[in-house]
């Protein structure tokens, strides 16, 4: 009989602790409306319900009546509710808040990405996790830029490429991030937009196997695209091949050695052999 009561009483503990460790992930999420969170007074005379934020950012709580919740993270709401219910309710009260439903803050991930579409933003989040959610970007991306709408004081904050009086875009070099440096690798806001574009490709004609247009990386060389394009054919003159590549405006053709990098937008031709 003994051994029960332990044993239920271990598992009472477990959930409980449980639900303070997973209300604990979430102290710093902020509220809006149509979130839906549960409270749980503990102690004597305690409650828990569910609550959902209105348009307005309000809930109405028993006792309490109409409470501000909108713009609150977690943590402020329990502290503003502990104080609330302290005076004059509850001589010592204990509250957990955990999100249940988070339907207030979204992102949105478009472009060249796997899975492009609305993410709803459930805790601090990375731009590397974002993408991770998206599917990861596919090999056709070039980049990556994070469009968010800022308040006057926020844009002093944030390292950006462009700036105008209601939006920014922070453009982040998508290979580098990939690779690991994360010296640029934001935490996301509620309504931001990621884009990953998508890159130019190169064009691959002549005495080649598979003509056609090619996505490159950072520093490819001739070499290398030719090896997409199926390498050169019998009637190919690989050391003759020349690339066309538009410069300030103006078409220009020049002859290029296999070790030479190329450029998004170039053509690559290989003519025919001599012999």
């Amino acid at each position: 009989m003994c051994a029960s009561k332990v044993c239920r009483l271990l598992v009472v503990m477990g959930i409980v602790g449980l639900t303070l460790t997973v209300s604990a992930q979430q102290t710093d999420y902020v509220l809006g409306p149509q979130d839906v969170f549960s409270l749980t007074i503990w102690g004597p005379g305690g409650m828990s319900d569910r609550f959902t934020v209105e348009v307005d950012g309000t809930f109405t709580f028993p006792i309490l009546g109409r409470v501000k919740a909108g713009g609150l993270t977690v943590r402020q709401l329990q502290d503003e509710l502990t104080q609330r219910l302290r005076d004059g309710y509850f001589k010592d009260p204990r509250i957990t808040i955990t999100i249940e439903e988070h339907r207030s803050q979204h992102i949105f991930i478009i472009g060249e990405v796997k899975s492009p579409g609305t993410y709803n933003l459930t805790k601090p989040l990375t731009l590397l996790e974002a993408l991770a959610l998206a599917g990861s970007p596919t090999g056709n991306g070039s980049g990556v830029a994070v469009v968010r709408r800022l308040s006057s004081g926020e844009a002093s904050r944030v390292p950006v490429t462009h700036a105008g009086p209601e939006v920014t875009e922070i453009r982040v070099d998508l290979s580098a991030l990939q690779d690991g440096v994360l010296s640029n690798n934001p935490t996301l806001l509620d309504g931001d937009t990621i884009a990953v574009p998508r890159a130019t490709p190169v064009y691959v004609f002549g005495h080649v196997n598979r003509p056609g247009e090619y996505t490159i990386g950072k520093q490819t060389t001739v070499r290398q695209i030719l090896s997409l394009a199926g390498g050169v054919s019998q009637r190919g003159a690989a050391g003759r091949t020349k690339v066309i590549r538009v410069l300030n405006g103006n078409e220009q053709e020049f002859k290029v050695e296999l070790d030479d990098h190329v450029m998004p937008g170039d053509t690559i031709v290989v003519p025919e052999r001599f012999f």
